[in-house]
């Protein structure tokens, strides 16, 4: 699958079937994610993979009872490490750019399980104290993104996406 494909037939995926994701599968998803860029490459994720059916409970109640995220056999919690990006680039680093790095790991994370046949959800609703809690993530890392993977037991349709000519000007707004 080329990467225009990915992009145009990747689906927000919420229901899974009981088959395992293999360790080599989540290895070459991982290793899609650290391979985002990353503002002065200071590479500011951690990723944390959960496959204990408590601790995923604790996160799909912690992410407003969204229980789908605790049927998935593997997530993936992906975190910012707010004081690596401080120490690169202070403020703007530890309130910005570590969540805009993150934020494009997400992403080859939901690209590489599609490209995998894998289905996938970026959730981002939660309580994230609570998440925090259950991980034991240290202050400093912060929880920034919740994405259950598991083989789909559903196929999406398209949705809708706003046109070329509602979202992209030239040279100026």
């Amino acid at each position: 699958m080329d990467v225009f494909e990915a992009i145009k037939t990747r689906r927000s995926i919420r229901s899974f079937t009981q088959e395992a994701v293999s360790d080599e599968e989540i290895e070459m998803i991982l290793d899609a994610a650290r391979s985002a860029p990353s503002a002065g490459n200071i590479q500011p994720w951690i990723f944390i993979v959960v496959k204990n059916p408590e601790m995923k409970r604790r996160i799909s109640r912690a992410a407003l009872n969204q229980f789908f995220i605790e049927e998935a056999p593997v997530v993936i919690v992906v975190c910012a490490d707010q004081e690596r990006s401080r120490m690169g680039y202070g403020s703007r680093g530890a309130n910005l750019y570590c969540i805009q790095d993150t934020a494009a790991a997400t992403q080859n994370i939901l690209l590489a399980a599609h490209a995998l046949g894998l289905g996938a959800c970026w959730v981002g609703a939660f309580y994230e104290d609570e998440v925090r809690q259950a991980l034991r993530v240290p202050r400093g890392v912060r929880p920034v993104a919740i994405v259950p993977i598991g083989h789909p037991a559903e196929r999406p349709g398209a949705v809708f996406k706003r046109p070329l000519s509602e979202v992209v000007r030239y040279e100026t707004f």
